[in-house]
């Protein structure tokens, strides 16, 4: 057995070249089957831990909390960046009672299950709640593309505005819970007061700092292109540390400083959101290779039919009804609202979360830890494997656009505030069929390219619409939006 602290820089370069390489290439399992990317990591760092093929022995909780941590700031600055605002605007309340009542109904009533189930305190309960309260809907969606399905009207907007702001009340209410355990708060209402400070601090620097970080890349003025990168790197770490030192929640941060910056027009616009998409993989691998080398598969039997019971409360009772009574106020039907409902998979934030109750002395025998590992196990065989089948009976699934990349690209620059974007001619659109001359589209929308099946079409005023173009157009922000409108449908 080869402990990573006896190993070379060589052999760990090594090692971790080559768990990489492993990663990667066994993704196309998850293109193939539909398997969750998350699962293939995780079973990659299992096969190379202390009792797996690998023989290396890693058991610092410490060391993985960390790793976990920076990897999932990076992940959700990526996550902002990549997050159209106008598509999240008429989500955004619906959006944000998932992320913060959802999570705190699942946490509660899984606290609850678990405190009737097991020989738990109440506390002890609302603990491992909190712990897999979140979700992670990036992998929901990579089974999503790798089954060539997309998702009607608002789901994709709303799924991810809640992925990507779910993370920080789950966070808040384990770090709560155990300052409660140990004795470090004395009462629940000092977490509501705490609460309030972190999410205010956290929102107001993360728009803050989207809005810095806007006006620094674009007077930054770097002689080299390749430094932008860096820059962006910086400002995300920065981001998190400064909200987290004033005392707000910096995981909030990050996520909306990326949306805010996302909002207006910076240089090297594509580069950049190519190579944090690109760090964003490089993290969720090293995160699920850490945590799958942290576990110990010989642990996992004993807690089994415990876990199950968490799984399934979880699963069939937990997760449904916070999203039905957050839900409760809008207009989505309840197909939706179901298959929102069996969105709920878990992923790699709450195993991170359960490396909190080993460092504070809560979860001496690692208990927790095995627990909350059965059930993301559990939660992304059974959920991830039959989400596109749960789409498909439930009348929420769409034919995937096949994404290509354009030959030709654009950036705003200084000066320049207009970019190159995509605008898939969604089925129904009242543009099929017209002539783009006789659809009224803003002055300042220039429609460039249309792909269409393998061919690309040079266009004209008289280029007929088709069902599944998708559209390279040249505009600003508020003319994109406006065209887009025009090809939605429902819209004469």
């Amino acid at each position: 057995m080869l402990q990573l602290t006896q190993m070379t820089i060589d052999t760990l370069l090594l090692g971790f070249g080559l768990l990489l390489l492993f990663s990667i290439l066994a993704s196309r399992i998850s293109d193939r089957f539909g398997i969750p990317t998350l699962l293939v990591f995780l079973a990659i760092g299992m096969l190379a831990g202390s009792e797996g093929l690998g023989g290396i022995y890693f058991d610092d909780p410490a060391l993985a909390q960390s790793i976990g941590v920076a990897a999932l700031v990076l992940i959700l600055f990526s996550g902002g960046l990549d997050t159209d605002f106008e598509s999240i605007r008429p989500v955004f309340r619906q959006g944000l009672a998932l992320s913060t009542l959802g999570v705190l109904l699942t946490a509660g009533l899984v606290g609850l299950a678990a405190w009737w189930l097991l020989d738990f305190s109440l506390l002890e309960g609302l603990l491992l709640g909190a712990i897999v309260s979140s979700t992670d809907a990036a992998a929901v969606f990579s089974v999503l593309r790798s089954r060539g399905l997309a998702l009607k009207g608002s789901l994709k907007p709303l799924l991810e505005l809640e992925s990507g702001s779910n993370d920080p009340m789950a966070i808040f209410l384990t770090t709560g819970l155990i300052a409660l355990l140990s004795g470090k708060t004395a009462s629940p209402l000092d977490l509501l007061g705490s609460f309030v400070v972190q999410m205010l601090l956290g929102g107001l620097t993360g728009g803050v700092m989207g809005w810095l970080m806007q006006r620094i890349i674009n007077r930054a003025r770097l002689g080299y292109e390749g430094l932008y990168p860096v820059l962006t790197l910086a400002l995300a770490f920065f981001t998190f540390g400064l909200t987290q030192l004033i005392g707000g929640n910096g995981f909030l941060a990050v996520y909306l400083a990326g949306i805010f910056l996302n909002r207006g027009a910076f240089l090297h616009r594509r580069s950049l959101v190519r190579f944090h998409d690109g760090l964003a993989w490089l993290m969720q691998i090293a995160m699920f290779l850490t945590l799958g080398l942290l576990v110990f598969p010989s642990r996992l039997p004993p807690v089994a039919g415990v876990s199950l019971l968490i799984a399934a409360a979880l699963i069939f009772l937990a997760r449904p009804v916070s999203v039905f009574l957050s839900l409760a106020p809008t207009r989505l039907t309840w197909r939706e609202k179901t298959f929102i409902a069996w969105v709920g998979l878990r992923g790699a934030v709450p195993i991170i979360l359960a490396t909190y109750p080993l460092l504070a002395g809560i979860d001496q025998n690692g208990w927790y830890f095995n627990v909350v590992f059965f059930v993301v196990l559990t939660s992304v065989l059974l959920q991830g494997t039959t989400l596109p089948l749960a789409a498909r009976l439930l009348g929420v699934d769409l034919p995937a656009a096949p994404r290509r990349p354009f030959p030709i690209e654009a950036d705003a620059s200084s000066g320049f505030k207009s970019e190159l974007k995509e605008l898939p001619v969604p089925p129904g659109s009242p543009a099929v069929g017209r002539a783009i001359l006789e659809l009224n589209l803003p002055a300042n929308f220039l429609i460039v390219l249309i792909a269409r099946g393998q061919d690309f079409i040079i266009t004209n005023g008289g280029t007929i619409i088709e069902e599944g173009d998708v559209l390279l157009a040249l505009s600003d922000a508020a003319d994109f939006q406006a065209a887009r409108e025009i090809f939605q449908p429902g819209r004469d």
